[in-house]
């Protein structure tokens, strides 16, 4: 399959569709450069279609899976926008799919969960995410699906978490803290034209030009 990945996917073979948590869990802590859980409303499964039949019979196979959850922290979405709710907006905090079935597969991926978040979560209004230059990543994901750069976040320590959940959801020693690098923070809106230029009006940061190399810590 390497090979393929020289090439686009052929879309008509990949299908985004709910998965269960536990199943999402088990590929992002094998897979996910993070080898680690996180906070999870939605786990999309991302399904290819395949010419072989495994031993069920089944033609299909997961190749991967997107993680949408609402962001830790009453004051997180306050802090990227003004006069949206928790449950209006959704963090995706984890992405992975196999590498070899084609050079769009993510991007390609993310559209389709972006629909899917459409028609079966219509009250989510915005999307959040970060990308993490300690990893090498500018973000060229969510550059290539449209995402509104809104700068990098300040480095910070913070209470660490224990298996994706936060410290006010376990016993943990709340006095045990981890350093947050800086991040580059990409949002995506959801609606139509309208909804959508009225809401990045709310932005508490404005937008800039996409990021082409590392920030400096």
């Amino acid at each position: 399959m390497k090979e393929a990945n020289k090439h686009y996917v052929d879309t008509s073979r990949v299908t985004i569709r709910e998965i269960g948590k536990s199943t999402a869990k088990k590929m992002i802590v094998k897979y996910h450069y993070s080898h680690a859980w996180t906070m999870c409303r939605y786990a999309l499964g991302v399904f290819y279609e395949t010419d072989e039949k495994d031993v069920l019979g089944n033609t299909e196979t997961l190749i991967g899976c997107l993680v949408y959850g609402y962001p830790v922290g009453r004051s997180a979405i306050k802090s990227v926008i003004d006069g949206l709710e928790k449950d209006e907006c959704l963090e995706l905090t984890r992405l992975f799919i196999h590498d070899g079935y084609g050079s769009n597969i993510e991007s390609f991926a993310m559209g389709q969960s972006f629909k899917w978040m459409k028609d079966n979560a219509s009250n989510i209004k915005m999307l959040l995410s970060y990308a993490d230059p300690e990893q090498m990543h500018l973000g060229g994901i969510y550059q290539a699906t449209n995402w509104l750069y809104t700068g990098a976040t300040k480095p910070r320590t913070d209470i660490a978490t224990v298996n994706g959940k936060h410290p006010r959801h376990h016993a943990g020693d709340r006095t045990k803290r981890v350093y947050r690098s800086a991040k580059h923070r990409y949002v995506f809106m959801h609606g139509n034209k309208k909804d959508k230029r009225l809401l990045t009006k709310c932005l508490r940061y404005g937008t800039e030009a996409y990021p082409k190399k590392e920030i400096i810590q």
